[in-house]
């Protein structure tokens, strides 16, 4: 950084407060500023290292003196960031994404907020906005509506549970006789048309998805699918068999688990049984014989315990056609 640029950066930081410097290093930039500049803001972390006198600040500077401010801002957001001290607004450059601005004010512990930013892309301004409201508004949606309706699911053995959303002023009128047949029967149903907006948009679903993650939640989907309401007609097939046609409408809904041995539930334990060969119960002339195209599981006896398994090939089947085999003439 030359020496006229660095001029320049001290004067617009330097305030009439103290005549005491600090030098911070952002990027390999080398700034100057007063500490007195964050004495007004010790919520924040630069009024935390810098608020009180640097005598009894717990916070060290380096070899030369200078104080390291965390890797991952740009010494062009760091400038932006500091206008903060002076007159409380942060006005985000216009080669610097809002993302960028608000991970280093995150890391800075300045707030991100209307009264603080001011952007000219207010798309990705208020986008950033919306996931921060979106969060606390899944929050009390969590606690509220779905933490019950989970609760009750594990308390009936469950480890897993499907929510779908409704509107207040959805009827749900089925058929005793004729029930939809794909599996609605066994999703949970929460009425609440205030939820169905916020599931509306897909950027709030990634929200809520990102929450249920973090509070340790497994096979976590969300979506919007269609969901049967009424009944709407019956259709009378060949045979006596009935089609029933119902009324869906598109609602969201939310699947998560909370099972911990998901391996080992996938797992099946087949009993084994002793039983004779296929070539004695062929002989026997068993009905029960397996058919000649698949294989027998026996078990080894090692001191009178079923041990190892082995896979018996299957036997030829007398319909079965075989190629014709040729041998060499024999030489002799």
């Amino acid at each position: 950084m030359s020496s006229s640029a660095s001029n320049s950066t001290n004067q617009g930081l330097a305030t009439p407060a103290s005549e005491e410097r600090v030098t911070l290093v952002v990027e390999n930039t080398r700034i100057v500023v007063d500490p007195a500049l964050f004495a007004d803001y010790p919520d924040t972390m630069l009024g935390r290292m810098f608020g009180s006198s640097l005598e009894n600040n717990i916070t060290r500077p380096n070899e030369r003196g200078e104080y390291e401010i965390g890797e991952g801002i740009s010494a062009l957001v760091f400038r932006a960031v500091l206008e903060y001290y002076k007159t409380g607004v942060i006005r985000c450059p216009p080669n610097v994404s809002v993302t960028e601005l608000r991970d280093a004010c995150d890391y800075l512990l300045i707030p991100f907020d209307a009264k603080t930013i001011r952007c000219h892309n207010l798309r990705g301004f208020l986008h950033e906005l919306s996931n921060e409201g979106a969060q606390r508004q899944f929050e009390n949606f969590l606690e509220e509506l779905i933490l019950p309706v989970m609760v009750a699911s594990a308390q009936r053995g469950d480890r897993e549970c499907q929510i779908v959303v409704l509107l207040d002023d959805d009827v749900v009128d089925w058929d005793e006789d004729y029930p939809p047949q794909t599996g609605e029967e066994h999703s949970q149903i929460i009425y609440s048309t205030e939820m169905y907006r916020f599931f509306k948009y897909i950027e709030n679903r990634d929200v809520a998805k990102k929450v249920l993650k973090e509070r340790g939640l497994k096979k976590i989907r969300l979506g919007i699918e269609g969901y049967p309401t009424h009944k709407e007609k019956v259709k009378c097939r060949p045979g006596g068999r009935a089609d029933v046609i119902y009324n869906y409408v598109q609602r969201p809904f939310l699947r998560m688990s909370w099972e911990k041995e998901e391996a080992k539930s996938r797992h099946v334990d087949f009993q084994c049984v002793r039983s004779k060969s296929i070539t004695n119960l062929a002989a026997d002339g068993l009905e029960g014989s397996p058919p000649a195209n698949s294989g027998v599981a026996e078990r080894a006896v090692v001191d009178g315990n079923y041990d190892e398994i082995y896979l018996l090939p299957p036997h030829p089947s007398p319909r079965e056609p075989y190629p014709e085999v040729h041998l060499p003439p024999d030489e002799s």
